[in-house]
């Protein structure tokens, strides 16, 4: 089997969140989704899973961040085109996500960054494969 990744992201309201995702074109794995946590698939072996509030404090001893006023994590993904980039952030821009900085273009890679419905950061990009080396 392969690493998989899976990336866990508290939420308030898992409706609302699975709702502004699906808008956004993701999808979701029914074998692992249930009224506490849904199963968001980024890529073959990448996953988010967003998890009610009492549902993560499960999984940990600590205090669940506060993420309007602290960062945990960026969740950064990457796309074929500075257009899709565009796109897509325009897209959850439209669908109540909010502003978090201005997009970043250094050339040979362009990103956009956004904050869900729970102020997690996302951050989609494109880098041009002409510049990564092997």
């Amino acid at each position: 089997m392969n690493t998989q990744l899976f990336v866990n992201l508290h939420v308030k309201n898992l409706n609302n969140s699975m709702i502004f995702f699906s808008e956004l074109g993701f999808t979701f794995n029914p074998q692992f989704t249930n009224e506490s946590g849904a199963c968001m698939v980024i890529g073959e072996n990448n996953f988010v899973m967003l998890l009610s509030e009492e549902f993560f404090q499960q999984f940990t001893h600590k205090k669940i961040s506060d993420t309007v006023g602290t960062s945990e994590v960026i969740v950064s993904l990457s796309y074929e085109s500075k257009e899709k980039v565009d796109e897509l952030a325009d897209k959850a821009l439209t669908l109540g996500a909010t502003f978090s900085s201005d997009p970043s273009d250094m050339g040979f890679m362009y990103s956009r960054s956004f904050q869900d419905l729970d102020h997690h950061i996302w951050e989609f990009l494109y880098m041009d494969p002409s510049h990564i080396e092997n």
